[in-house]
This record gives C-alpha cells, sequence and structure tokens, in this order.
C-alpha cells in the first residue's frame, strides 16, 4: 500500500528528521468524507480534525518523530469501536489505536492520512474477583489504578512499569510492558488471562480465557506485543497475586561496573530470583539522588537494588544469601532498608529515574534492549566508549535480572546534529545487543524507532513471516501502517546505508 510514510534511518548522510513525511496528508474533500463517515457513528463533539485539536496527537513519549493525523475520534462503547473500524476499512483509511501515550518507540504516532482511535474515555474497572484473583477491565484503565482498586483485598497487579501512574493496560498488553517486579512476577504477557478486541473489519474476537487454559491456538499470546498491528484491545481479564507479608529492599554499591554486571549474573546463578534487581550507573545514581533524595551512593560507579518479598523467614533468608553474592563480587557498602517507608525511597529513585535526566538535559533518548546478564558489565563499558565518539552522555538504568536496559542519551534536540548523533548512538547500542546475543528491544516495543534495527536482527524470511501473520488479521494492513515490520524498500535503502557507512553489516555482510 501507499500508506506508509517514509522516515530517513539512523547513520544517514543527514540529520533523520523530527517529523514524519510532511507528503502524507489529506486532501479537505478527504477528511471532509472521513468526518462525515464518523459523524454517523459518535458525537460531532468525538471527532478532532482542525490542527490545534489534533496537535496533542502528535506522538507519543517519543517526541522527536511527530506527525498530526487526519482525525481523531473518541468512542464511548465497543459498539461505536466496531463501527468505527467498519467504516475507516471501506474508506481504505489507516487507524492507529492510541492509550495514554507513554509508549516510547513512536507506537502511537499517527498516520497522516489516517485515524487516531482514542480510547482514553474506556476506563472503567469491570469486574473484580477477589476469589479467582482476577480483574475485568477496559483498555484505558491506568496500570495503578488496578492495584488501588485490590488493594482491599491485599491484592495488586504485579507489572510496575516507571510510567505506571499514567500507562494504560491496553498500551500495556500492546508492548508487553515490564517494571521493577517483573523478574519474579513476569511481564504483562504472563499477568494477562484473556483479550477482547476488534478487528479492522469490525468483528468483535477474543483471545485467552479466565480459566488457566484456553482450547486451540495461543492466540493471546500474539496479541501481547502486538503494538496494534492487528486489533484493537476494548477489555482485559488481568491475574491478581496476593500482597506479600513482608518485602525489604538492598542497595550495594561497587566501584566497578563489570563487578556489578557480574553480581546480577551470579545471584541469578546462585537460584535467587528477588522480586526486583535494578542497575544505575554513577550518572544516573547522581541526577536521581539530586531529584529525590533516595540516598544513594554518590561513589559509587555503579548500585544495584535488590528486592525480597514472603514471610519474614523466607525474606531473611533470602537477604542473607544475595549478601553473600554481593560481598564475593566486591560491593563495597550493602544497606538493607529497615522500614516500608525506606523501602519506598529506594525504589522512588529508580522510577524517577527519566525526570530526574529530563531536569539536567534539555532532551533524553530513552533506549530499550535485552541482553545476556553476563554481558551487562561489557555492555556499559562500550556505552562508555560511544559516549566518546558521539560527543553525547548517556545515563543507564537497566532492569538488570533480566537484561533489559535503558540506557538515557541526553542531547538538545534544538541542535539538529546532537539528535543525528543521538540517533545514532542509539542505534549502535542495538546492534551491539544482537552482537551480545540480545534482542533490540525489551518491553518498549518497535514502532517507528527501531524499524531499521529490525533488519539487524532478522532476516527477510523472518520480516516475510512477520507480514504473514499481520495479514492473516489485518488483509487492508490499516492498523498502525509503518510500524515494526519493515518494508521490502527500507530493507534495501537500508542495505545500501549500511555498505556505504561500514555500519550496520554482518560477518557475511548485510541480510538485505
Amino acid at each position: 500500500m501507499s500508506w506508509f510514510p517514509t522516515l530517513t534511518p539512523a547513520m544517514n548522510d543527514t540529520p533523520a528528521p523530527r517529523f514524519a513525511d510532511a507528503s502524507v496528508v489529506p486532501t479537505a474533500q478527504r477528511q471532509a468524507q472521513v468526518v462525515a463517515a464518523l459523524a454517523r457513528i459518535v458525537p460531532q463533539s468525538a471527532i478532532l480534525a482542525r490542527d490545534e485539536d489534533t496537535r496533542p496527537y502528535e506522538c507519543d513519549a517519543l517526541s522527536a518523530y511527530r506527525q498530526l493525523p487526519m482525525a481523531v475520534v473518541i468512542p464511548d462503547t465497543e459498539e461505536q469501536v466496531c463501527a468505527i473500524l467498519r467504516a475507516c476499512c471501506e474508506l481504505d483509511v489507516p487507524v492507529v489505536a492510541r492509550g495514554a501515550g507513554t509508549s516510547l518507540s513512536g507506537g502511537a504516532m499517527p498516520h497522516g492520512a489516517g485515524v487516531v482511535l482514542s480510547l482514553a474515555r474506556f476506563k472503567r474497572i469491570l469486574e473484580l474477583d477477589p476469589r479467582s484473583r482476577t480483574a475485568r477491565v477496559e483498555p484505558g484503565v491506568r496500570n495503578l489504578a488496578i492495584s488501588e482498586a485490590a488493594a482491599p483485598h491485599k491484592l495488586y497487579y504485579a507489572p510496575d512499569p516507571s510510567s505506571q501512574i499514567a500507562c494504560t493496560i491496553g498500551g500495556n498488553v500492546a508492548e508487553n510492558s515490564g517494571g521493577v517486579h517483573c523478574l519474579k512476577y513476569g511481564l504483562t504477557i504472563h499477568n494477562v488471562l484473556r483479550v477482547r478486541a476488534v478487528t479492522i473489519e469490525g468483528e468483535i474476537v477474543e483471545f485467552g480465557s479466565a480459566a488457566p487454559d484456553a482450547p486451540g491456538l495461543d492466540l493471546l499470546a500474539l496479541m501481547v506485543g502486538s503494538e496494534g498491528m492487528l486489533s484493537v484491545i476494548t477489555e482485559v481479564t488481568v491475574k491478581l497475586i496476593p500482597r506479600p507479608v513482608l518485602a525489604r529492599a538492598l542497595m550495594a554499591s561497587f566501584d566497578d561496573v563489570r563487578r556489578a554486571g557480574d553480581a546480577v549474573a551470579n545471584i541469578i546463578a546462585a537460584g535467587i530470583i528477588p522480586a526486583g534487581l535494578e542497575m544505575m550507573d554513577r550518572k544516573a545514581v547522581v541526577a536521581v539522588e539530586q531529584f529525590v533524595h533516595a540516598g544513594y551512593d554518590l561513589d559509587a560507579a555503579a548500585i544495584l537494588l535488590a528486592e525480597s518479598d514472603g514471610t519474614p523467614e523466607e525474606v531473611e533468608e533470602e537477604i542473607g544469601r544475595m549478601q553473600e553474592v554481593l560481598r564475593a563480587n566486591g560491593a563495597t557498602a550493602i544497606r538493607v532498608s529497615e522500614s516500608e517507608a525506606e523501602r519506598q525511597l529506594f525504589w522512588s529513585g529508580r522510577k524517577n529515574a527519566f525526570p530526574a535526566a529530563g531536569r539536567i538535559s534539555p532532551d533524553y533518548y530513552c533506549m530499550d534492549g535485552t541482553i545476556p546478564r553476563r554481558k551487562i558489565g561489557a555492555m556499559l563499558e562500550a556505552i562508555t566508549g560511544m559516549e566518546e565518539r558521539y560527543a553525547l552522555r548517556c545515563m543507564n538504568v537497566f532492569h538488570a535480572g533480566d537484561g533489559n536496559l535503558h540506557p538515557l542519551i541526553l542531547f538538545d534536540a534544538n541542535d539538529p546534529d546532537e539528535w543525528h548523533r543521538a540517533e545514532a548512538f542509539g542505534s549502535e547500542i542495538l546492534e551491539l545487543c544482537v552482537a551480545f546475543g540480545g534482542t533490540i528491544t525489551g518491553e518498549h516495543g518497535v514502532g517507528v524507532e527501531k524499524i531499521s534495527a529490525m533488519i539487524v536482527q532478522f532476516s527477510r524470511e523472518e520480516c516475510a513471516a512477520f507480514e504473514s501473520v499481520k495479514a492473516a488479521f489485518d488483509v487492508p494492513g490499516l492498523l498502525n501502517p509503518g510500524k515494526m515490520i519493515p518494508t521490502l524498500v527500507r530493507c534495501v535503502e537500508y542495505g545500501k546505508l549500511s555498505l556505504r557507512s561500514g555500519q550496520m553489516a554482518f560477518a557475511d555482510g548485510p541480510r538485505f
């Protein structure tokens, strides 16, 4: 189709644009046609079409890429969602579903000739069953709101992204979001039982079951992390778990990043699975401490935050075992929280790493990749070298227990050259993730940010298989087009770019 906006790939001869292709603009006649079709489904007040009204929807949290949509529609009911999708399918209009817009890979960036379908009004908790330990919610419900509603029953929803105060469960499902406590309790995929959604043809479909298992193929796993490319989510059933009797956090300092990385691998190798295991380098520690005053060690090259939960006896035993491993790996200092308030303070620093970066830099570019735990130290050392080459600072925070890294590259978006260097910096980090045996994403998705990186990780045949899966659900290719899966044209262009720049090449040459 001709709907895909063209974004200049990283490492080009000129800086990548901060906006999508300006040529993808609908005519006034086309816009009027689409708006008229939508007005037959929802009130006029639920449709936004003027530039000043659609401007808040032009990007998600990756604001480097922006595109004004042709229109925004804000339905109230599932029936309206079905009708909207049928109308867009008949008119051949691209549709991008949107939650809170906290995604960090451009997954919710609009299409210039398409409609943004906002699910902001779908924010009801439909049912909370403490006996079955489940909650049935609409996609616009905030992540944290589920735990708040379950708290009277001494239950909570485990996945806890740093943006949990604002991000929605529908977006969490679309991106398979994680969080600091997902090492022990799993990602979104491990905590969702059922998804109800609508196809581009307006058909309601359900994946999974409230029961422990569902008949047939496990299509629920396919839906989680599909980034809005297969259907539009209208309802989610999640698992709730009991709050632990006790939780204590441990903070360990290291004078060398490799020792800290080795300690992470050795904790897991010792058979210890903490509730959370996070790592921050010195730059992140200093920035966060100035912002939160969590009592972090400013002299440490890196700190580890680990949490143990369970009965008092289980917590004491696990904390003791972790301290042994940490000391054996060169920890220079270890502190254990003595109260719930102190435990929360330890974690508040980690959860505020992103806003802390915003206090010390005009802009930051948050990358997301995953590597084997044993490579954490090597990755941090490599990033230090990249800082020198690109003349940019980088704060590093990790979901260290599962090797999911979040480098925060600091730059000034008002300087096009700095944005070019920041994007190139991020691309090199993703290359190295693949070279280390990891992946180009952990929980932020691919979106528009990592389309070129898909070519680094996956072969033409693998990308074709992804296209086949999308086509099975979305025959016209209208749901969130131009995201996640690279087109053949992009593959060829990127292969030429690899040869020209000497970057992004494999040992056996470019794949495309």
